[in-house]
């Protein structure tokens, strides 16, 4: 993974003063980065004549996504002041409604009209790629190619996946005060822009680990998998190896690993080794997890970007559950526990080398 250095953002640099002009911010929604106009040019470059119908098609969604991203650019900017109908709303003010509210439940009505509009955008873009892979494969290009559609495609998802992160993690009363502000920011210019540097770097990492747990055969009961994956993380990256060695021996880590890991829920997996206890059976394999819980569970998922996230949303909404009836269990997601980490990490690392230039500076100016 190509680790970008993490750069914290203040809010001030978009909005520093109330009547700091509009025209100074940017306020486009990312249509395509780079790599993805280069994708989309690769692929219409190497589509044959006899392709014509399908190159047609294609053409005509790319210019749908454009028209779309334009109209959502129409709605009040969320890194700027806004005069709306409910009165005046500023970034700051969004920013401290996101941190101070206590709702639970479904928030979509609660949240700014751009950041659900964007929602469907990078749904309807995520799609779009994955339509453009299929043909990438159909036609038999290069393998390169349909693996690099393929990826940006699956870096898509993550940024879905991010903003449930993102809003969860928001308010979580356990962090500090400045994590949840800088989350709060990072979330802002998702909605703004619908694409996060901090995600970029962040997913291929979860992608790597997501296809090591497709590829192990954990042994259910003994449990067994979760150091076969711990022997392979340290193998995949430093980040994540050193998220393992630092926060796994934490009881919601390790459960929400133990969830990642075995595709059921904390619950199911508690209710498996009590009757395997009871039972004497040291282990069993995947295949007989839903006899022995007396229902049909899918523990035995593939690569597919769309598995993930619909593990991840079932995960996802079993914490919330459980955090908001307060009882045992993990309260987060790996992914939550993850991000959290790695942003932390990079908050120290920016107040350090903060700390350090002030104390070249005020060096410099001693010795002048």
């Amino acid at each position: 993974m190509t680790n970008t250095e993490f750069t914290s953002i203040d809010i001030n640099e978009f909005f520093p003063e109330e009547d700091q002009s509009p025209s100074s911010v940017d306020t486009g929604i990312v249509i395509f980065t780079e790599k993805q106009r280069e994708l989309v040019k690769a692929l219409r470059t190497n589509l044959s004549e006899s392709q014509n119908d399908s190159l047609t098609v294609f053409n005509r969604r790319i210019e749908d996504l454009k028209k779309l991203a334009a109209a959502i650019a129409n709605f009040p900017s969320l890194l700027e002041r806004a005069n709306l109908t409910g009165g005046t709303r500023t970034p700051t003010s969004l920013i401290d409604s996101l941190i101070h509210s206590n709702r639970e439940g479904d928030t979509t009505l609660q949240l700014p009209s751009k950041a659900t509009l964007g929602k469907g955008f990078l749904v309807a873009k995520l799609h779009t790629f994955s339509s453009m892979e299929k043909l990438a494969r159909e036609s038999e290009l290069d393998t390169k190619l349909i693996k690099a559609i393929r990826d940006e495609t699956i870096s898509m998802m993550f940024l879905l996946l991010a903003e449930d992160v993102y809003l969860n993690l928001i308010r979580d009363t356990s962090l500090s005060m400045d994590s949840r502000r800088q989350l709060a920011i990072s979330l802002l210019l998702l909605w703004e822009h619908r694409a996060d540097q901090n995600i970029t770097d962040i997913s291929p990492v979860l992608q790597s680990v997501w296809q090591a747990r497709t590829r192990l055969a954990p042994a259910f009961g003994t449990m067994m998998g979760t150091s076969e994956l711990v022997m392979i993380s340290f193998q995949l990256d430093e980040q994540w190896s050193q998220f393992i060695k630092t926060m796994l021996g934490e009881p919601g880590v390790n459960q929400a690993m133990e969830e990642f890991l075995f595709g059921i829920s904390y619950e199911q997996i508690t209710r498996l080794k009590n009757i395997l206890r009871e039972r004497g059976i040291a282990a069993i394999s995947r295949n007989e997890v839903s006899n022995f819980l007396g229902t049909d569970v899918k523990t035995n998922v593939g690569e597919d970007y769309r598995d993930f996230y619909q593990q991840y949303s079932l995960r996802r909404d079993n914490a919330r559950a459980r955090k908001r009836l307060n009882i045992p269990g993990p309260h987060k997601t790996i992914e939550d526990y993850f991000i959290s980490f790695v942003m932390e990490m990079n908050r120290k690392k920016q107040e350090k080398d903060t700390v350090a230039q002030k104390e070249i500076l005020q060096t410099l100016g001693t010795n002048s």
